[in-house]
């Protein structure tokens, strides 16, 4: 129950040890107390340190093998690049292989280029007809 005497000045109540309980203390007490413990200043465990290292660590490990690393982003960009290159390699033996398959065709049984075949005969074996004139 609330007491029903008004308090001297300067004195507050304050909730005491025992559950329900209160405790009547001097008001200028409690400020000076709540001084101290707002104050105090504590030095970090050695148990935080290390584990703040560790994090640093592993936080650094990671972030350089997200750049560097074999899946990296440096890799991946390589590795684009790289497939690129292939692909435009790929395209031009393509060309070559449409070339190649177009002069087989034109040399074949089936369809023959009298053109072509003179043109192979020329540059190959190098026959040459008796009213032609050769500059090298």
């Amino acid at each position: 129950m609330a007491p029903s005497t008004a308090l001297p000045r300067g004195i507050s109540l304050e909730p005491g040890p025992v559950h329900g309980s209160l405790t009547a203390r001097p008001r200028q007490q409690r400020a000076h107390e709540a001084v101290v413990t707002s104050h105090s200043w504590t030095r970090p465990g050695l148990g935080g340190l290390i584990y703040m290292g560790v994090a640093l660590t592993l936080g650094g490990y990671f972030a350089f093998a997200a750049i560097q690393g074999d899946y990296g982003v440096l890799r991946a960009m390589q590795i684009a690049n790289e497939i690129s290159e292939l692909k435009a390699e790929r395209d031009g033996l393509a060309m070559d292989l449409a070339g190649l398959k177009n002069l087989t065709h034109r040399l074949s049984d089936d369809y023959l280029d009298l053109d072509l075949l003179d043109e192979q005969v020329r540059n190959v074996l190098g026959y040459v007809r008796a009213d032609e004139i050769v500059i090298r």
